[in-house]
């Protein structure tokens, strides 16, 4: 009888959970209800998964509503009644278009309107829905006459009084008023609660048939699904054969490119794999990823195919991926099993400039005209506690003095005396972790084998491709797996680096011979000195520290970095020990010897998730599923505790059976449960250093073009400031930005760098467009006064550019040149846009008296000003010139003593120590451009806390550690500057 349920997928509006909902049906021993989300489908399968397991039969369907006024209710029949239902919300969501006062006539679902103020004749269909305290009305109203066309339409949108001021609150928030002055039409009513069966017949006393009517739909509506099937397309050729046929065709032929001697072994491998790709019915999904990789590389996109996929023999094969797993004896299992319900993981990256277009290639390859089957997967933005009190704050009409205090002290747990404030607190909590709207999954795209619309509605996001309402974790319940497009700089890094080579030195670059790569003497010098700034992942303090230290500079070593420098690894303790191992062959023997037999490649310490895996299998005898159990469980993956904690249980209860000692075996699970969660696949730590092979290649050889595309993208763990600084190191000639010689991005000439045109914050886009369209036409600019006749260009814009040197070439000081802009600008009364100059008699002949050139520091000032970071050395804006300081390079001389040094801050990494307080870890260069690594412990990151940006005066003791020298710091402090009234 229950026909317009909500639950908090209507978002800011309703307040139960769908777990929730179904409880408290439950509690009241209905035997049905109906979902009702207010424009929203999100919320439909965990209802049926939750209904279904309580007993309760579960139906599904709409709230059409144009904002909070309800049009009409669509409740599905059925599967195809779900679909029309689907299609007609996500039409209107799409194009933006209101829904009307009738619902369009529905095949497969019914339709319930509010009670309306006048009469129409209903479809077979459709009926009218009327409240408990609309009862009165009916019997006035012509509708009586036809009491088989009416049902009890009782709301359900909270459980409580408590949800019912949450539900105010969430409406003023999405309403942007304050709860005094929320509309009354904007909220529902304080009845729209579920009621017991004795309760709605007393409520509903003498209108019995209004909820046999409303039984009577909900028996009606018959929604069958089943979780198990996949949804996927199912074929990409016509059939399952031919899809197979062509998977198997397409393999070997890359088979022989990959392994041109093709041993059995390999033969072997790859049939197993093709075996168990088909059993699982996994071959359209690979074949999928193959066509968008091949896509990819007709239009000359480059990309990097990662993920548990990475484990793969036929992935390498189709070229999906770049990693040899036989090489790298990757951990089959781990890639697909038996077991394993869900497909590989492919996590394919893009340059974030192509990532689009391959988007855009999978939308209209796969839809269907008048059928949509793709749609970027959904998420849900959910609302937190600390935000909240924000937000609430605002509702309730707190001052911001008053709203920033109330944060301060609930932050610091403090106990808040001020009544507003508690409650403020207190429905903050309430509403944390509660689903705000819907939003876009950062890389996830469905393909469906049936129309999409047969598993969720649709809407139009900003970014412009169909979005689903259901999340990554909905729509593996229901059996479709996700596509993961990501997008990375790094690739675009490499992508504009290759063609600004070939503009600037006329060489193609090949950069797919990584094996040629992993051998190269140089490209391993710059692993081992760490000196991989703009490297696609290891250019870090941390990783280019963690390099040095390893020496590393073998494919595997970097491997086995990418992973280690995880978080799980390094908190383990882990991280610290691989070091010693790997540089000290003596300390592997203090691992456990049935470690070192499961990992002799990495010492016996778990590096990769695979690990987790095979320490579970060989050193508790656990089965392979069990084991992945474990590793998904551990990564947050696992959808059931009961499941986790048992083979946990399996896991200490093997042990003990197999004799382990059990302090052994305490710290084995230790390592598994510190780093599991946040360890990387060994197949994804590998297609990552390929990258970084990729990157280095182009760093070892074209230095300065490879630094440019890196600043072209905008990308990298540094400020564009130290990639101009990086370029330098490596000889390049800096140039500010020149009126004739720039373009909008950073270009390259020999070995010469001009700053684009992009980094000026303060000029305008237009402006940059008007400058380049007037420069292409009809050539270089003479000067200031042709620059001013040509351009139509104000004051303001016309200064920004004077003051960063874009007319230098005039050899004219800026201060002249401001003069004389001052003074055309102003005095101009006709300004063309042509070749023409200035028709103003006489303007040529204007003499500007000639001034004094600017200080260094000017410069340096105006530069920060304009591009927020200095172009000449920061160093001379120091005031006091004569502080002493050694150099970076002389700290190797200096091991074990106190020293002083003056330092410009690169960056900063915070952190905390195992008992909670903050120590910080900072890059430095000095006057020299060398690169300075600091240490503070808590002590001294209370007493000398970093100010900001600018340049630091050390002062500290020298220490090393596996030859990477660092400074243990006691003081910091930034040093005074320069200004223009010194």
């Amino acid at each position: 009888m229950y026909l317009n349920c909500h639950s908090y997928y209507s978002f800011k509006y309703g307040t139960m959970s769908v777990a929730s909902l179904i409880a408290e049906a439950k509690a009241k021993k209905l035997d049905a209800l109906a979902l009702t989300d207010i424009n929203s489908v999100s919320g439909v399968f965990p209802f049926i998964r939750e209904a279904q397991k309580n007993g309760i039969h579960p139906v599904i369907g709409t709230d059409f509503r144009n904002g909070v006024r309800q049009q009409y209710i669509g409740l599905a029949k059925n599967q195809e009644g779900f679909y029309e239902l689907n299609r007609h919300l996500s039409h209107h969501r799409t194009k933006g278009i209101p829904f009307g006062e009738r619902a369009p006539v529905f095949q497969n679902s019914f339709v319930v309107y509010p009670l309306p103020s006048k009469f129409f004749i209903l479809r077979e269909n459709e009926f009218i829905g009327v409240h408990s305290y609309q009862l009165n009305r009916i019997i006035k109203s012509p509708w009586f006459r036809h009491k088989d066309k009416l049902v009890l339409l009782q709301p359900v949108t909270f459980s409580s009084k408590l949800e019912f001021n949450t539900h105010r609150l969430l409406r003023a928030v999405d309403k942007n008023t304050l709860l005094s002055k929320l509309e009354p039409e904007e909220q529902g009513e304080v009845s729209d609660m579920l009621y017991s069966y004795a309760d709605i017949v007393g409520r509903c006393e003498g209108h019995s048939y209004l909820l046999y009517n409303a039984q009577k739909l909900l028996e009606a509506c018959q929604f069958s699904f089943y979780f198990q099937a996949v949804k996927n397309k199912r074929d990409v050729l016509g059939s399952d054969w031919e899809d197979y046929d062509f998977l198997r065709q397409e393999t070997f032929k890359g088979a022989i490119n990959r392994y041109p001697d093709l041993s059995p072994e390999i033969s072997k491998r790859i049939e197993k794999e093709l075996e168990l790709i088909q059993q699982k019915g996994f071959v359209s999904y690979f074949l999928i990823n193959y066509d968008i990789v091949n896509f990819a590389q007709h239009k000359n996109y480059y990309h990097v195919g990662r993920g548990s996929g990475a484990n793969s023999i036929v992935a390498y094969c189709l070229g999906i991926t770049d990693v040899d797993p036989v090489e790298l004896d990757l951990y089959f299992e781990r890639f697909i099993n038996l077991y394993r319900e869900n497909p590989p993981d492919f996590d394919i990256d893009f340059s974030w400039t192509d990532r689009d277009e391959v988007t855009q290639y999978i939308f209209d390859k796969y839809n269907k005209e008048g059928q949509e089957h793709v749609a970027l997967l959904g998420s849900y933005s959910t609302f937190q506690a600390n935000s909240m009190l924000r937000e609430l704050g605002k509702v309730f009409g707190l001052p911001k003095t008053e709203i920033e205090s109330l944060i301060y002290h609930a932050g610091k747990s403090e106990y808040i005396p001020d009544q507003y404030g508690k409650l403020i607190l207190k429905y903050s909590q309430v509403l944390h972790g509660m689903p705000s709207h819907l939003t876009i999954h950062a890389c996830g795209i469905l393909i469906s084998h049936k129309p999409i619309h047969y598993y969720t509605a649709t809407e139009m996001p900003p970014k412009g491709f169909p979005l689903a309402h259901i999340d990554m974790h909905i729509a593996e319940d229901i059996g479709l797996h996700k596509f993961d497009i990501l997008s990375q700089r790094g690739l675009g890094h490499i992508k504009s680096a290759i063609e600004i080579i070939y503009q600037n030195q006329g060489v193609k670059v090949d950069i797919r011979q990584v094996e040629k790569f992993k051998k190269d003497t140089k490209i391993k010098e710059h692993l081992r000195d760490g000196h991989t700034i703009g490297a696609f992942y290891v250019e870090s303090p941390a990783m280019r520290m963690l390099l040095a230290k390893m020496k590393a500079d073998e494919y595997l070593e970097l491997v086995a970095a990418s992973s280690i420098i995880r978080p799980g690894v390094a908190r383990s303790g882990m991280m610290r020990e691989y070091i010693l191992r790997h540089v000290d062959p003596e300390r592997r023997k203090q691992a456990h010897p049935v470690m070192m037999e499961i990992m002799p490649e990495t010492y016996g310490i778990m590096v990769y998730q695979e690990d987790v895996i095979k320490v579970a299998h060989y050193f508790a005898e656990l089965s392979l599923s069990e084991a992945d159990v474990l590793r998904r469980g551990m990564s947050g993956k696992s959808r059931s505790k009961d499941e986790f904690q048992r083979v946990k249980d399996q896991f200490f209860s093997n042990c003990q059976r197999l004799g382990r000692d059990s302090k052994i075996t305490t710290e084995v699970w230790h390592q598994i449960e510190s780093f599991a969660g946040y360890s990387f696949a060994k197949g994804h730590s590998a297609s990552f250093a390929v990258e970084s092979y990729q990157s280095l290649y182009l760093k070892a050889y074209f230095p300065l073009e490879f630094m440019v595309g890196v600043i072209n993208n905008f990308g990298g763990f540094y400020h564009t400031e130290f990639y101009i600084h990086e370029l330098r190191m490596n000889g390049a000639d800096i140039q500010a930005p020149h009126i004739n010689e720039s373009d909008y991005l950073t270009n390259i000439k020999g070995k010469t760098v001009y700053l684009g045109f992009v980094h000026m914050k303060f000029l305008e886009k237009i402006s940059v467009e008007k400058i380049l369209t007037e420069r292409r036409a009809n050539g270089d600019y003479l000067g200031l006064s042709d620059f001013i006749g040509r351009v139509d260009i104000s004051l303001e814009q016309a200064l920004i550019l004077i003051r960063i040197g874009c007319f230098r070439f005039t050899g004219k000081s800026k201060q002249e040149l401001l003069w004389e802009a001052h003074f055309i600008l102003n005095k101009r009364k006709t300004v063309t846009t042509g070749n023409e100059l200035f028709k103003q008699a006489g303007f040529r002949e204007l003499q500007v008296p000639e001034l004094e050139p600017a200080d260094i520091r000017q410069e340096i000032v105006d530069q920060i000003d304009i591009l927020e970071f200095p172009l000449d050395s920061p160093f001379h804006l120091v005031k006091d010139q004569t502080v002493p300081s050694i150099k970076a390079r002389d700290l190797k001389q200096c091991l074990g003593k106190s020293v002083q040094i003056i330092g410009y801050l690169v960056t900063i990494k915070y952190t905390r120590t195992v008992k909670g307080d903050v120590m910080n870890f900072g890059t430095f260069i000095d006057r020299e451009g060398d690169w300075i690594d600091t240490v503070h412990f808590p002590p001294v990151v209370k007493k000398h806390p970093f100010k900001g940006k600018g340049i630091y005066l050390i002062k500290g003791k020298v220490t090393q550690e596996f030859d990477f020298y660092s400074i243990e710091v006691e003081s910091c402090e930034r040093m005074a500057y320069w200004n223009a009234t010194d």
